[in-house]
């Protein structure tokens, strides 16, 4: 194998300035674990609009040159629904919408973050990067999902906070029941595979449970710890073949990053032992019961790294707190369309399920929206935001956070008082639907103010088009009902 060379690269990345001293020192890391580990594949992957890594695939011989160059992708990957499809008319001008830069299925270039560089440790002398996206004249892509996170980031830092999130995370693992595709199942979107049950459920935290599915644990568990990912802790939820994962606190950045990886690598790896493992809400199986995703999140001082929720004098919440959840509560409306994207985890917001169904904040209540966890004088105390689905992109999830939050802050929101009973009391509901939602964003500025008029826009055409193709498709709801009355 040719030994990587350990100068800057030229080209792309030189020419518009988007190496610094943190890449240098990341690349001559990467360059050691190619060296080391005998890499010969690395795949350079971005998160799309939808929180999915998509990417190529560079040979270790094709690595220095790509390093400078960055690799190219076609526009059109930006402007697709979940099933693949591309909702916008690229080949006319202006790609149908108004972007030029973005017409004809026009070329974009990754250019990889080599802190995020790792091996993988399911695929042979493979290893992965995350990339960020610009415009073949330097300009960063505003609809990519890093970029948003990023944007809110340095708005925050500007006002002298960091944001601290914590991950908390349930999903399904299922047998595989059928191994290969037929020609039925190549369609468009995917269809989903045939699945037996991995566990029984039904005993929340069940030890001998957990000792059922010990292989599946393994395997997560070991594949997250060689990635580096912290895993906190797994445990079996209360539903069949549902766990939970939670993760030690990390930065808004890495916790994103962490997160799109540890999707996609559970997913991989169980498929490579024949299970399936999926973060939908709520799968049309027998039994189930719908997971989420609860972000605890806190804003520290970005000079000191002290936790600015932390109340005194008897308050459990400091006056930075109680702003930062009004605004979590003013703008959770027009929110959930980045933290439940998908019409399926609606259906997850029901009266006591441990899912929230209106905007409301407790004290240590997992019936609220929004559970303040800690009290008076505890260093850890945070937010913990319990709507969001496990499905959501996890840059735009953390960002419209982050959004609500710094919005409270400048609007000194109060929360008002605390719920005593969040499936009772007199409190507006969380949107019902996927559309709701979406009247709920076009409704609210301050989305559009934070993170660009052009990247709400194009959020919402492309939830309009995944819509509208719903509304059009026949359920086995309406065909249950209707055959055999009419």
């Amino acid at each position: 194998m040719t030994r990587p060379v350990t100068s800057r690269p030229a080209g792309f990345v030189t020419r518009h300035e988007l190496w610094d001293d943190r890449q240098e020192t990341a690349a001559h890391d990467a360059r050691r674990i190619i060296e080391e580990l005998g890499i010969e594949l690395i795949r350079f992957s971005f998160p799309d609009q939808h929180g999915v890594l998509r990417g190529k695939t560079i040979t270790v011989s094709s690595f220095e040159n790509v390093l400078g160059s960055g690799v190219t992708f076609p526009s059109t990957l930006l402007l697709k629904d979940t099933s693949g499809r591309t909702i916008y008319p690229v080949f006319s001008p202006g790609a149908g919408m108004n972007r030029p830069d973005l017409a004809g299925a026009a070329d974009m270039v990754m250019v990889a973050d080599l802190t995020t560089f790792r091996a993988l440790p399911w695929a042979e002398r493979t290893a992965w990067v995350l990339c960020d996206l610009y415009f073949p004249d330097g300009r960063v892509v505003p609809f990519s999902s890093r970029a948003v996170l990023a944007q809110q980031m340095d708005a925050l830092d500007e006002r002298g906070f960091g944001s601290t999130v914590g991950i908390e995370i349930e999903f399904h693992v299922f047998a595989i029941a059928k191994g290969a595709l037929g020609f039925d199942d190549v369609t468009q979107p995917g269809a989903a595979p045939a699945v037996l049950p991995a566990s029984h459920g039904y005993q929340l935290l069940s030890e001998e449970r957990i000792d059922r599915v010990d292989e599946v644990v393994q395997l997560v568990h070991g594949t997250l710890r060689d990635l580096g990912i912290p895993v906190r802790s797994l445990e079996v939820e209360f539903g069949p073949s549902q766990l939970e994962l939670t993760l030690e606190p990390l930065s808004a950045k890495d916790a994103a990053d962490h997160m799109v990886l540890l999707r996609a690598a559970v997913r991989q790896v169980c498929r490579r032992h024949g299970y399936h493992a999926t973060f939908m809400s709520r799968p049309r199986l027998p039994n189930l019961f719908p997971s989420g995703w609860h972000l605890h999140q806190s804003l520290v001082d970005r000079s000191t790294g002290c936790n600015r929720f932390v109340g005194q004098n008897g308050d459990m919440l400091s006056p930075v707190g109680r702003q930062a959840l009004g605004g979590l509560l003013r703008h959770a409306a027009a929110a959930s369309l980045f933290t439940t994207p998908t019409i399926n985890g609606y259906k997850r917001y029901r009266p006591n399920s441990l899912a929230p169904d209106r905007i409301a904040w407790g004290v240590d209540n997992k019936a609220a929206m929004v559970r303040l966890c800690g009290v008076s004088g505890d260093p850890g105390t945070h937010l913990e935001n319990r709507s969001g689905e496990p499905a959501a992109n996890p840059y735009l999830y953390i960002a419209s956070q982050i959004a609500a939050m710094a919005a409270g802050l400048e609007d000194d929101v109060d929360p008002g008082p605390p719920s005593l009973a969040p499936y009772a009391e007199d409190r507006p509901l969380l949107p019902r639907s996927l559309a709701a939602a979406l009247d709920a964003l076009e409704g609210d500025e301050i989305f559009a103010a934070r993170m660009g008029t052009d990247v709400v826009s194009y959020m919402i055409d492309l939830k309009r088009f995944e819509l509208d193709r719903f509304a059009t498709s026949v359920t086995d709801w309406e065909h249950n009902e209707y055959m055999d009355l009419f």
